[in-house]
Parts: structure tokens; C-alpha cells; sequence
């Protein structure tokens, strides 16, 4: 657990460095095909930590929920996520 702790950190912080990067890149007046390229990268990066973040509460949260006497709240959450994911 400690380790996927550590991996999305790094990930975040790298998410982190390329939204600095947009900024300079709009306040040095980049080519706007480059930034939109930037920010797309951003998008996905999120969306790789989601997705690790997802696959960690299905695997381990939603799975302790569901043995003990919380399948509503289990049901509920995937429901939530499957909604947000869809926007």
C-alpha cells in the first residue's frame, strides 16, 4: 500500500510540474497547438491517477465493505465514481 502511496505522489508531483510548465507556457505566448498538446497530457496523467486510485478502492476498500455489512455504501461509492467518470 505504502508503495501505490508513493507511486501517485510521484505521479501528482510530475501533473504538478507540467501545469507550472502551462502557466509559462501562456505567459511566454507559446504556440497554442504546444499548450493545448500540455494540457492534454495533464488531462491524462489525472486520469492515470484516478484510475490507480480507483483500482486501489475496488480491490481493497470495496471488497472489505462487501464482506463485512456495508454492500449499500459499497454500491453507492461505484455508483458515485461510475457518475464522475462519465462527465
Amino acid at each position: 500500500m505504502e508503495e501505490q502511496k508513493e507511486k501517485l505522489v510521484r505521479r501528482l508531483k510530475i501533473i504538478e510540474g507540467q501545469v507550472r510548465g502551462l502557466q509559462d507556457m501562456i505567459a511566454n505566448d507559446k504556440y497554442c497547438v504546444d499548450i493545448i498538446t500540455q494540457s492534454s497530457a495533464v488531462k491524462q496523467g489525472l486520469s492515470n491517477v484516478e484510475d490507480l486510485l480507483l483500482e486501489q478502492h475496488l480491490g481493497h476498500c470495496v471488497v472489505k465493505q462487501m464482506q463485512g455489512d456495508e454492500a449499500p455504501k459499497a454500491v453507492q461509492e461505484i455508483l458515485k465514481v461510475y457518475q464522475l467518470k462519465r462527465k
